[in-house]
């Protein structure tokens, strides 16, 4: 019985996105919705996050993003990819989030101490705390610059930038031709070289990353 158990417990962590939402979609399967909720967490909470410009905000638009995966269960379209379907969910729940904290004119950039997003991997792990302090304060920077780019123009910045997704992704994502993500980009990128260069010192205007890349290093 103990073998047979973690023979479907094995099997269940090999299964692809689609056949896990496959599951939850016909069985309401409790395994693989929380399967789908560990891998994808920290993705959407990061887009949240850069989104919403508060970590804490970010937390609850990205349990709720999840919520409404399981309630419109019955809606998700099998023979597409899973992470189109949860991506265009959460871009379209921070655009509500973002569109409330308009009305209600409670928007502001949180700075959290603990927030590693926007830092380089590497630097975290090997840096001087005087690298830490520099990189936090950039990042601090460029997470104020995003935000104050339009919501249609972050979000193609988060997904390119930070989430490595390529044109033609991100425009199944928003649902519009890649034409207008190609030109969302540009006008993305040169906002935010207008907000940036004042800041650093040798700045470099802001070019979209080639298709081939997934990082764009200019943002921190």
């Amino acid at each position: 019985m103990f073998k047979k158990t973690l023979s479907n417990l094995s099997g269940l962590f090999s299964i692809s996105d689609e056949q896990a939402m496959w599951r939850v979609q016909m069985d309401a399967d409790a395994q693989a919705f929380a399967l789908l909720m560990e891998r994808w967490h920290d993705r959407i909470h990061g887009l949240c996050a850069r989104m919403l410009g508060n970590v804490h905000t970010a937390e609850d638009v990205a349990q709720e993003v999840f919520a409404r995966v399981f309630e419109k269960r019955k809606d998700y379209d099998s023979d597409r990819r899973f992470s189109t379907w949860l991506w265009r969910i959460a871009v379209n729940r921070c655009y509500d989030e973002l569109r409330r904290l308009q009305r209600r004119q409670e928007f502001s950039i949180e700075h959290n101490e603990e927030e590693h997003a926007l830092v380089p991997d590497e630097l975290i792990e090997t840096g001087s705390p005087d690298q830490h302090a520099v990189a936090r304060d950039e990042a601090d920077i460029i997470r104020h610059a995003l935000a104050q780019l339009p919501e249609i123009y972050r979000a193609v910045v988060v997904l390119r930038h930070y989430h490595g997704l390529k044109l033609r992704e991100i425009a199944e994502v928003l649902d519009v031709p890649e034409g207008t993500v190609n030109s969302r980009m540009a006008e993305a990128l040169s906002q935010l070289t207008v907000l940036l260069e004042p800041r650093f010192p040798n700045f470099k205007p802001l070019r979209a990353a080639p298709e081939k890349r997934t990082r764009e290093p200019l943002l921190i």
